[in-house]
């Protein structure tokens, strides 16, 4: 089944991975971003961003400074003004309380109660075991891209969630396996 909804993670899914990530300048899409989320968009899939923003809760930058990277990435999608339904960050530092940080599956809920969708019609697509860790706590669908910093299939082991969700090289051969051409 094709999923009608996608929550991306956007650092190291999307984008290159930059550490705490605070001016639009240093934004850099990953090679076929584009065309994988014109392919998910094409057919009728409704896209999400989910981003855990820790710098913010470190005291590192402010929330308009997260905000203004993920809205010069949507320049460089060139997908319109409004690509994603919905934009979560996550502001909070590790170890403080948090609603969104994932592994929290409340972005998730959200989505799927907001739009009706059972747990089947969703998936949570990212580069790090906190992406697919939100994807079983929230029951939902999942498929990382190993394109980040750590070494994803190794995170996914020691989490115990290898045999649960596969693993692309890159975002645009994950979209190809989410959506298969007939």
């Amino acid at each position: 089944m094709k999923p009608k909804a996608l929550i991306l993670d956007r650092d190291g899914t999307l984008i290159e991975h930059v550490p705490y990530l605070h001016e639009p300048a240093e934004v850099r899409l990953l090679p076929g971003v584009g065309e994988a989320l014109r392919l998910a968009r094409d057919t009728g899939a409704a896209l999400f961003l989910h981003t855990n923003q820790s710098g913010v809760g470190r005291g590192m930058f402010g929330l308009p400074a997260a905000e203004a990277c993920t809205e010069r990435m949507v320049e460089l999608l060139g997908l319109g003004p409004e690509p994603f339904r919905r934009v979560c960050i996550a502001p909070e530092a590790p170890g403080e309380r948090s609603v969104y940080r994932k592994p929290s599956p409340e972005f998730a809920e959200e989505v799927m109660a907001e739009f009706g969708w059972s747990s089947e019609e969703i998936c949570q697509v990212g580069d790090r075991g906190s992406d697919l860790a939100t994807a079983a706590a929230a029951g939902i669908r999942g498929v990382g891209v190993a394109t980040g910093l750590d070494d994803l299939r190794r995170e996914l082991g020691e989490l115990g969630l290898s045999e649960r969700f596969p693993v692309f090289d890159d975002l645009l051969s994950a979209m190809h396996h989410l959506f298969p051409s007939p």
